[in-house]
């Protein structure tokens, strides 16, 4: 529903079930959207139309009427088409599976879902819902590329799937709620289920507490990877002090007594575990104080000045014409340059582009790089564990 937002959002579950008080805290400050945002909106758009036109809720004019629009949109690009073709693909598999259960199996696209009996006046929209047979499904579409994201456990999801067990319960009975996150531009289809007393549990146990207090403003800031996204990241003293005193606390007394003054590999560990999480925290604080003294704040022992910048051309035409007067050639004057695989795939297509320049391009190995155990990537043998190998 344009225009309408909720305190306790289910996007937003993740942060404010581990710090409750940042609800309050942040609801007074505006929203900002990104361009990664706008550019999300407008490929969910995209698939809700194709989903309503393969579903025949829409005649073809339109459907041509609506994807006209969608294309003259400054944030279209040719490769959009292709990447939401997995997610309503997707969709359609499932709900071809779901009527296989049930002939009368329902699907319903961008659905208000209304949580409120454990979070108050908490709701959402459900990207797609799937109501069939002992199921209940909800596929949500992530545009985005930047972070890898999983349905396990996913309060955002959870929530979708209480508000659609909220609203559709009496239908089917429901005993299961699958849930699947599908974000194609990284090649991601997470898929988590669970049973619907389990999700009930979760509710009463670990939502309802949570959402109260961060109803009320009740409760302890709590900082952690929740901050990511919060309004008050750059100025919260409890994500400072978490960034600034985490190692301070954990420091291994054995190799002091020892009179050891180096990092344990275990300390070290710490400080890769935290590294990404600091250096957020400072591009955050540098992000907004430089916004700040813009308007007009002043930080004692600071100044804003001028920054470095590079020369540019500011009439390249009258440069070429100078120069060519000059007996130099075009050839000397230009540097041509193939564009990137990323804007190429934009221009024309990932689809297109895989049958046309498919064979041209490789995926050479990349750097080796450390990286915390959870990651889904296989483990590297390195030249010692080579060497060590039992013949």
């Amino acid at each position: 529903m344009p225009g309408q937002h909720a305190l306790l959002s289910a996007s937003a579950a993740h942060r404010w079930m581990h710090c409750p008080p940042s609800a309050r805290l942040t609801e007074d400050i505006e929203d900002t959207s990104s361009i990664f945002a706008q550019e999300g909106t407008v490929a969910h758009s995209l698939g809700e139309l194709e989903l309503n036109y393969q579903l025949k809720n829409i005649p073809k004019r339109e459907y041509t009427k609506e994807l006209r629009k969608i294309q003259a949109h400054e944030l279209y690009s040719a490769e959009m088409p292709d990447h939401v073709a997995v997610y309503t693909g997707y969709v359609m598999e499932r709900l071809a599976e779901a009527k296989s259960r049930s002939k009368d199996a329902l699907v319903f696209l961008e659905q208000k879902l209304d949580f409120s009996a454990w979070v108050p006046e908490g709701f959402g929209t459900g990207d797609t819902v799937i109501i069939s047979d002992g199921v209940i499904e909800i596929v949500d579409l992530k545009y985005g590329k930047g972070v890898e994201v999983s349905a396990d456990d996913n309060p955002q999801m959870m929530l979708y799937a209480l508000g659609a067990y909220h609203e559709y319960e009496w239908l089917y009975d429901p005993k299961s709620i699958k849930m699947t996150i599908v974000q194609p531009r990284i090649d991601n289809i997470s898929t988590f289920e669970m049973p619907v007393e389990d999700l009930l549990k979760w509710a009463e146990e670990e939502l309802k507490p949570a959402a109260d207090k961060a109803w009320s403003g009740e409760g302890e800031l709590q900082a952690g990877d929740h901050c990511r996204f919060c309004k008050v990241r750059s100025t919260c003293k409890a994500r400072a002090d978490y960034n600034l005193t985490f190692i301070e606390s954990k420091r291994d007394e054995d190799n002091t007594l020892k009179g050891i003054h180096l990092l344990a590999p275990e300390e070290i560990s710490r400080v890769l575990d935290m590294a990404l999480e600091i250096k957020n925290w400072l591009k955050d604080v540098e992000e907004n104080a430089l916004q700040a003294a813009l308007d007009g704040t002043r930080y004692p022992g600071f100044k804003l000045v001028e920054g470095r910048s590079n020369r540019v051309i500011t009439d390249e035409e009258e440069v070429v014409a100078t120069l060519v007067m000059e007996d130099y050639t075009e050839d000397q004057l230009y540097n041509k340059k193939l564009k990137g695989i990323t804007d190429l795939e934009k221009l024309v297509g990932k689809k297109m582009f895989e049958q046309l320049l498919g064979p041209y391009v490789i995926k050479p190995p990349g750097k080796p790089t450390l990286v915390p155990e959870t990651d889904k990537r296989p483990e590297l043998n390195t030249a010692a564990d080579d060497f060590n190998l039992e013949v």
